[in-house]
């Protein structure tokens, strides 16, 4: 399912608060955005025990119990997690996910809120979430008949939302300066390939695995562990940023003239991360139109040229991507590109500039 009408989490437990007593809420969203974590944290707000059943995971005859004779009649026992006295959020979850069968068994839960004889004590919240078809997630259409009896939230990543949560949290302080840095890399879309991504979730477990290793971790180390909790492109921009922070590298002295680009081999993701944060200072301090340049942007811009035609002589490629339409990312996730004006007057003076330091 695909809404353009999204949430955040940020927003979630406050809609929770009024639509989840009055009827069952079902929360869209990719995986690792945090959606098991906040309905448990809406139940923890109510004050109610939170029971999650995993519908990939159930069959038929999880749900329904199995018969005994009562009284020479037969009649369906539920499952003791279920089967309670007081009232409780009951959390199903990646309910479009279960097979056809189990989303059969969940139907009385949801439409009317039993299972066989035995019904959910009042005041209880029944909550349904679930991934999208295009996250390349376990997915199966849900009947119609189940979709309209519930209603639906869209949640999407917050970096606000989740830096607030991440500082309370105790979220290593190197994800959490990264992700101010790079609010774009806190959540990427699921690849068509068997590899880590990022999401709010995957820089969790990173900032469990540096917080186990400590600041002494080894480089060959930290590669191996960022590589292996999100996305390439953001992992090899991490490693660069830490990189940065442990040799006291700073774009600022670079600007100024005081530091030259960083050339060894080894360096070379600590080059694409400032490569990729000069390109951001660009995007963010030059104007959009020559008509607003002014004296300090006009140095800026000078100086630019010349910092570009020095890094295109250590790696032209990285050159290349600071003035690429789709930054070094290269999907544009950065936001805008350079303006045009200044694109033009890059394309005009960079041969002489190369000559020159030649």
């Amino acid at each position: 399912m695909y809404s353009s009408i999204t949430t955040t989490p940020g927003k979630l437990g406050e809609l929770l608060l009024h639509l989840a007593v009055v009827r069952p809420v079902f929360v869209w969203g990719q995986p690792g955005i945090g959606k098991s974590s906040l309905v448990h944290r809406f139940a923890a707000d109510l004050g109610i025990s939170c029971v999650s059943l995993l519908g990939t995971q159930l069959a038929s005859e999880d749900l329904i119990g199995v018969p005994q004779i009562v009284e020479g009649k037969s009649r369906f026992c539920p499952p003791q997690m279920i089967a309670r006295d007081d009232p409780y959020v009951l959390f199903l979850d990646e309910l479009n996910g279960a097979s056809h069968e189990v989303q059969k068994a969940f139907y009385s839960l949801v439409l009317e809120r039993r299972i066989g004889e035995y019904r959910l004590p009042e005041g209880s919240v029944v909550i349904g979430a679930g991934n999208r078809a295009q996250d390349s997630a376990i997915v199966r259409p849900m009947p119609s008949a189940l979709i309209n009896r519930m209603v639906h939230l869209h949640l999407v990543s917050s970096t606000r939302d989740w830096l607030a949560w991440a500082t309370a949290s105790g979220i290593h302080p190197w994800v959490l300066d990264y992700i101010g840095l790079r609010p774009d890399h806190l959540a990427a879309a699921p690849p068509k390939t068997e590899q880590p991504f990022s999401t709010p979730r995957s820089w969790h477990m990173l900032s469990d695995a540096l917080h186990s290793y400590g600041k002494g971790i080894d480089e060959e180390t930290l590669r191996l562990v960022v590589s292996g909790c999100v996305s390439p492109v953001h992992a090899q921009q991490f490693i660069g940023f830490v990189h940065q922070l442990r040799h006291a590298y700073d774009l600022d002295a670079i600007l100024k003239g005081k530091l030259r680009w960083p050339e060894r081999p080894e360096e070379r993701d600590l080059l694409y991360f400032l490569a990729q944060s000069f390109r951001a200072r660009l995007v963010k301090e030059l104007p959009a139109t020559k008509q607003g340049v002014n004296e300090r942007t006009t140095a800026l811009a000078h100086q630019s040229k010349g910092l570009l035609a020095e890094l295109a002589t250590i790696s032209l490629e990285i050159a290349q991507l600071v003035v690429s339409p789709d930054g070094l990312d290269g999907d544009g996730s950065d936001g805008e590109g350079l303006p045009a004006w200044f694109l033009t007057e890059v394309i005009r003076d960079l041969p002489r500039l190369a000559a020159a330091r030649g």
